[in-house]
């Protein structure tokens, strides 16, 4: 019988999913490192940015997936609801808590030049652009193409 270790160093499924993810995770320090010519330790973590890793992880989740088991499977129709639900979540409302923390910290800004008000401020970048979701999109397909044997 085979262990639970050896059945995930075979699932090629989940290292797809897991090399989408770093793939599109890695873009964003290197299209950061071009940008601003620098390096920011918080681009290997953050959310949001070029190009979405959460819907690269999903889609490479339900491509490989598809190959997997068929395109015709209850579990790959699961796996595609699940991604199309994370990257609308991803563009709607991540993206909406993005633009109320920007204008919040405007706000606490323009509270803290009139007094002495001490605050954190608010992470701005949490959700994707549409153009972001579908590039990660395209990057979970191609490393399915890619990797999938």
């Amino acid at each position: 019988m085979e262990s639970a270790l050896q059945g995930i160093w075979s699932n090629q499924v989940f290292w797809i999913t897991n090399l989408s993810w770093v793939t599109a995770q890695g873009l964003k320090v290197i299209i950061g490192l071009v940008t601003e010519k620098k390096f920011n330790f918080n681009w290997i973590l953050r959310t949001g940015g070029m190009p979405s890793a959460h819907s690269a992880a999903v889609v490479g989740l339900a491509s490989s997936l598809g190959k997997e088991v068929g395109f015709s499977s209850p579990l790959f129709a699961m796996s595609c609801f699940f991604a199309l639900m994370t990257m609308f979540d991803a563009q709607t409302w991540r993206r909406s808590i993005g633009v109320q923390a920007r204008i919040l910290n405007r706000i606490m800004d323009d509270l803290q030049s009139k007094r002495k008000i001490r605050d954190d401020r608010l992470k701005e970048l949490a959700g994707h652009t549409p153009t972001e979701v579908f590039a990660g999109a395209l990057i979970g397909i191609l490393i399915t193409l890619l990797f999938y044997k």
